[in-house]
């Protein structure tokens, strides 16, 4: 695991994502994650958008070059113990930030892909999705697919817990350290269970399953404390089985907002983390 020391003993992470103006997902779920582990938040955006519960109105992309310069600030000045990758919108702004993150040698990535939603609305384009299997899938420590965009990811359906298991596999075989892949959009008993795979190990991950329908930000958070996690200076699969933790426990506290796909609580009464 790599980890560059900040200029203090405070842990650092870094989050590369769109804004989300009804505060669900995006930056503003990524830095609630954050702060709750206790962890500076800082940030590159690269789109902001306009959305509540119900859905997405509008998405006004940032210049490559503009995201590129949040990164070098961040990381010239305050370092950073991790890097999650969330919404990075297209080819050009996924080679760009895959670029600066060689060049600048940042602490652990996790990669949330963001190409597919838990519905199954595809997000980015087919030359975005090029962009991101031959530029940043490599350098990932984690990959975090959901169903949906493991099944674009490693050309096959999901039906059964073979078939997560095989993606997992064929999305390692692109080049992440590991991969988890969410069963969050599976169905059945498959719900809510994960796989891990990072070349040697194959795990099922499960918690339990909550019933709610307020389930807006759930990918992003869980990738944030995974970052979280590794900057705190947790390995890869401990980073994520508490960060699977994090999350489950955050969906049994759903805020009374909106009248869609609300968020949940980031700030729920968990055990304090370590």
């Amino acid at each position: 695991m790599r980890r560059m020391e900040t200029s203090s003993s405070v842990p650092t992470a870094l989050t590369i994502a769109g804004s989300d103006s009804g505060g669900g997902a995006g930056i503003q779920a990524d830095l609630n994650t954050f702060s709750y582990h206790r962890v500076h938040g800082t940030t590159a955006l690269t789109a902001i958008t306009a959305q509540n519960t119900r859905g997405v109105t509008r998405v006004d992309v940032m210049p490559a070059a503009a995201v590129a310069a949040q990164m070098d600030a961040v990381a010239e000045d305050l370092g950073v113990g991790a890097v999650k990758t969330g919404m990075l919108v297209n080819a050009e702004i996924i080679s760009i930030v895959a670029w600066r993150l060689k060049a600048l040698k940042l602490g652990s990535l996790v990669v949330d892909p963001v190409m597919v939603s838990r519905a199954g609305a595809r997000l980015i384009d087919d030359s975005a999705v090029g962009a991101l299997k031959q530029h940043l899938l490599p350098l990932a420590d984690i990959v975090t697919p959901n169903r949906h965009e493991a099944e674009l990811l490693a050309g096959m359906e999901l039906r059964t817990l073979d078939d997560m298991k095989e993606a997992a596999r064929r999305i390692h075989q692109l080049g992440p350290r590991a991969v988890l892949v969410k069963g969050g959009g599976m169905a059945g008993e498959l719900r809510g269970l994960d796989v891990w795979f990072d070349g040697e190990r194959m795990e099922t991950l499960f918690l339990r399953a909550v019933k709610t329908q307020n389930t807006h930000g759930t990918g992003c958070t869980l990738s944030a404390a995974i970052a979280a996690g590794l900057a705190l200076g947790h390995d890869a699969r401990e980073a994520t089985r508490r960060a699977k933790e994090f999350v489950t426990a955050a969906l049994e506290h759903p805020l009374p907002l909106g009248q869609g796909h609300g968020p949940f609580s980031h700030f729920s009464p968990l055990s304090r983390p370590t």
